[in-house]
């Protein structure tokens, strides 16, 4: 009977200690559903994703994906509306705020790796591009082979600065920590060229005072598949990610909202080749 006992309150015990901590695990939907809040990673300055606009908006592609595609999802799944709050990230501190739990979701303009996969989750890609490099007219940059001795700007914790040391080890790399920063170090001549990805670039010579100064230089060097950025192993609250962009890719919406932003009459025009609107509708799975 003793031994019973003493089982039993052991039991007990450990449940205790157990149950408190089980608790505080709570999953992304439970966060979203209590706060009636999805908070979202994105940029200030990287447009046409994410980018706060003359009338101090924060707009963009990245943003139109969430707000009319991963929102209705959302709440469709939650039963209850629920409003979109969105917080400045950059490449240093996107993995830091959403590990912490500071936002629940990363869009902007994030590429999916494997490196990166092994601390967050990635929903479908929803754009491809690969890296260049924006240099004023005349420059003698032409591409990543003709960068050995060149001072290259990049964004702090960005996939090019990554490439840029592994395949042009005699390139001089400066960082910075946002593209803001880094195209005024190159308007003001403390490099001699800024790499990003090629449709960041356009969008950057397209909002530039004088777009005529500036070119987009080389070939892709790299290919850059943007994914929306999770908490790692939240597998329900990745599907209900996935599902709102594949149901958005398989209505149309999110072809809508691309020419919105990318079209012939968009803030940047940079029609979808038909290989990429072929991956795309690939993604989506039957339901």
């Amino acid at each position: 009977m003793r031994r019973l006992i003493g089982v039993v309150m052991v039991l007990a015990l450990l449940g205790a200690s157990v149950m408190p901590a089980a608790a505080q695990q709570k999953t992304t939907l439970d966060k979203i559903s209590e706060t009636g809040t999805l908070t979202v990673g994105t940029r200030t300055g990287s447009p046409p994703f994410a980018y706060v606009n003359p009338r101090n908006e924060w707009v963009g592609f990245s943003i139109d994906l969430v707000e009319e595609l991963v929102k209705p999802a959302l709440e469709k799944k939650l039963g209850k509306p629920i409003k979109v709050e969105k917080k400045e990230s950059t490449p240093p501190t996107r993995i830091p705020l959403l590990s912490s739990g500071a936002v629940d979701l990363i869009a902007g303009t994030m590429t999916d790796t494997r490196t990166r996969r092994d601390s967050v989750d990635f929903s479908i890609t929803f754009f491809v591009t690969g890296a260049q490099f924006l240099v004023k007219k005349g420059s003698p940059v032409k591409g990543i082979k003709s960068i050995d001795g060149k001072r290259i700007a990049a964004q702090q914790g960005s996939t090019n600065a990554r490439i840029i040391r592994e395949k042009a080890p005699k390139a001089v790399l400066r960082e910075f920590p946002d593209q803001p920063a880094a195209f005024q170090a190159l308007v003001q001549g403390q490099v001699d060229a800024y790499t990003n990805d090629g449709i960041q670039l356009a969008g950057l010579k397209a909002k530039a005072p004088d777009p005529t100064q500036w070119v987009i230089a080389g070939d892709f060097y790299s290919y850059e598949p943007y994914g929306m950025a999770m908490r790692k192993g939240d597998a329900d609250f990745r599907n209900i990610v996935n599902g709102g962009l594949m149901d958005g890719i398989e209505s149309g919406k999110f072809f809508e909202i691309y020419e919105k932003w990318f079209g012939v009459k968009g803030e940047l025009p940079y029609p979808m080749a038909s290989q990429v609107r072929s991956f795309m509708l690939l993604q989506v799975v039957p339901k």
